[in-house]
C-alpha cells in the first residue's frame, strides 16, 4: 500500500500479514537483504516496524461488512449497465477503507453475464472453497456462483474462521459443513466468532447465518438474487426456510468427495 513520510516522501509499505507464508526468519532475512543493497532498481529501505497489529471487528462492523459486499454484488448482478459475474469472491479481495467500508476488488477473473443465455459454460478459474459446486464440477456460471461465493464468506465473517484453511478435530472438513451440522443440531450460535463474547445481537447473527446457508445451498436455482439478500440481511424481508430436496443428494456427495480430494492434495 502507499504511505506518506512527515517529509512528503511517498513511500510503499510492506505489511506481513498473520496468515502470509513468509516466516519470521524470511521477513528478517529480506530486510537484512534490502539494507544491504544500493541500485536504482531496488527498493530502498526507509524502516521497518516490528509491532503486532490485529483488526478487531465488532459485529455491528461484521454485519455492516456483510451487507457492503451484498450490495456491491446487487449493482453488479441487476443495476449496472454490464451485467458482471466477478468469479472470485472470497475474504482476501474484500478490502477495508478507514472506515471499514468493504471494497470488493480484483475483477481479474470477472466475466459479461450474456443476457441472451441462461448461463455461460467456460473454463474454471477462481479459488477452491469459494467456488459454486455446479462451476467447480462443470463450468456452469451464473451470478448464482457469486451468491454461493457471497455466502462462503459471510460464514467466514461470522465465524472468523477460513473455510479452507478449517480443521476442526470432528469430522467436519470445512467451514460450511460444520455450519450446516450445527444447523441440523439447532445450534448455530455455536458458530459465532468467541472472541465477540455476548457482544452481538443474537437476531441479526441467526439472520446472517441463514442468508449465508440460503445462498451456499447446492442447488443454484435456490439461492437468492443479491438484491433479495441485501433485503433479508437488513431486516426488509423474512429470511425463507427450506425443506431438503432429495434431488440434490447426489451432487452434495459430489461436494463433499472433491472437498476431501482438495483436502488431501494440499
Amino acid at each position: 500500500m502507499q504511505g506518506l513520510l512527515s517529509d512528503g516522501t511517498i513511500i510503499a509499505v510492506k505489511q506481513l500479514s498473520s496468515k502470509s507464508k513468509q516466516g519470521n526468519h524470511e521477513f528478517v532475512n529480506e530486510i537484512g537483504m534490502i539494507s544491504a543493497l544500493q541500485h536504482p532498481h531496488f527498493v530502498k529501505l526507509y524502516g521497518c516496524w516490528p509491532q503486532e497489529y490485529e483488526l478487531k471487528l465488532d459485529w455491528p462492523t461484521r454485519r455492516k461488512i456483510c451487507v457492503g459486499v451484498a450490495r456491491g454484488l446487487a449493482y453488479l448482478h441487476e443495476v449496472s449497465r454490464l451485467k458482471i459475474v466477478h468469479r472470485d469472491i472470497k475474504a482476501t479481495n474484500v478490502l477495508l477503507d478507514k472506515n471499514l467500508n468493504p471494497k470488493i476488488s480484483d475483477f481479474g477473473l470477472a466475466k459479461l453475464d450474456e443476457e441472451d443465455k441462461t448461463h455461460i459454460r467456460t473454463r474454471v478459474a477462481g479459488t477452491y472453497g469459494y467456488m459454486a459446486p455446479e462451476y467447480a464440477m462443470r463450468g456452469y456460471l451464473t451470478d448464482k456462483a457469486d451468491v454461493y461465493s457471497f455466502g462462503v464468506v459471510t460464514l467466514e465473517i461470522v465465524s472468523g474462521m477460513s473455510n479452507t484453511g478449517y480443521r476442526p478435530k470432528e469430522d467436519c472438513f470445512h467451514l460450511l459443513n460444520r455450519a450446516l451440522v450445527l444447523k441440523e443440531k439447532g445450534s448455530l450460535l455455536e458458530l459465532v466468532d468467541p472472541r465477540l463474547g455476548s457482544n452481538f445481537k443474537t437476531k441479526e447473527v441467526m439472520v446472517t447465518i441463514n442468508v449465508a446457508l440460503l445462498c451456499t445451498n447446492v442447488s443454484p436455482t435456490v439461492r437468492p438474487t443479491m438484491s433479495a439478500v441485501v433485503s433479508m440481511l437488513e431486516g426488509r424481508a423474512l429470511v425463507p426456510k427450506l425443506v431438503p430436496d432429495p434431488s440434490v443428494s447426489n451432487d452434495e456427495m459430489k461436494v463433499n468427495a472433491l472437498w476431501k480430494h482438495f483436502q488431501h492434495s494440499k
